[in-house]
């Protein structure tokens, strides 16, 4: 059996926590084989998407030695042909805790610049103070909440199978979420908690049968950003032509990151709009 890449990664291993600046801790995880375990060609993506990361734990040091504090966004596009394996990022992160920069603009430019490298692609970043990051509030989920249906569900290990369009229900236009979403970290067996949202034009979906399907990932083992495109690529053909499709998963803060991967047949990116469990 493949050994996943991450195995060579600090995620399940003791680390240690560096305070002074150190580039060289991000662990870069390449897109390509997932990609091709899902029959996806780099070259022509089924879906357009970004993964957009949140950061709570983000300080550094002035010239005068006071610290300072920020939230951070970052946005990984799919032209980016690696990931960042989440727990290298929050060690490079915190080798900011000790070090001087002039100010945020050169705080910034250090992330945008390091980030880039690693992930092979254009890596956006915006730092928010305390007071926007507060002002940002939260939301909830759009469309209706399959988690109230009363399905009994007896499959816990990820079974495409399961999905079912309802033909007799036509073509739809609707958008659904669930708050169940459960996966497991590929490397360390650690649960990851999302809610997901599915908003789709087509073949009305099975709302029984979709909920037992995403319930399946309960015991999968993925990151966060290949649990959301297999779940695209497991629900685009049941929609039939010319359908529209967004997967969009909001993952539970782990480490002080969390990780929101969003996967449609439509340009451009989400809103970055904070949820109760984040």
């Amino acid at each position: 059996m493949t050994q996943h890449p991450a195995i060579e990664s600090p995620l399940g291993k003791s680390s240690a926590y560096v305070s002074v600046y150190t580039p060289s801790l991000l662990f870069p995880i390449a897109r390509a084989p997932k990609w091709q375990e899902l029959g996806i060609s780099p070259e022509n993506l089924p879906f357009n998407g970004a993964d957009v990361w949140n950061c709570y734990e983000l300080s550094w040091l002035t010239p005068s030695g006071k610290p300072e504090v920020a939230a951070a966004e970052f946005i990984f596009p799919l032209t980016a042909a690696r990931i960042v394996e989440s727990k290298s990022f929050k060690l490079y992160l915190n080798s900011f805790n000790q070090t001087v920069f002039s100010d945020r603009r050169e705080v910034m430019r250090t992330l945008e610049s390091d980030l880039t490298v690693a992930a092979q692609g254009p890596v956006m970043v915006k730092l928010l103070s305390m007071q926007k990051l507060h002002q940002g509030g939260m939301i909830q989920m759009p469309g209706e909440c399959l988690d109230d249906l009363d399905v009994p569900i007896s499959r816990y290990d990820y079974d495409a199978a399961l999905l079912r369009a309802d033909v007799r229900g036509g073509k739809v236009r609707e958008t659904l979420h669930s708050h169940l979403l459960k996966s497991n970290c590929p490397v360390t067996g650690q649960p990851d908690w999302a809610s997901l949202m599915i908003s789709y034009s087509g073949l009305r979906l099975d709302h029984a049968s979709l909920l037992r399907y995403l319930v399946s990932f309960r015991q999968h083992s993925d990151f966060h950003e290949q649990c959301v495109e297999r779940i695209f690529t497991d629900l685009k053909p049941l929609l039939g032509e010319d359908s529209e499709l967004t997967v969009y998963a909001r993952y539970v803060r782990r480490g002080g990151l969390d990780i929101n991967p969003y996967r449609s047949t439509a340009p451009g990116i989400p809103d970055n709009l904070r949820l109760a469990r984040q």
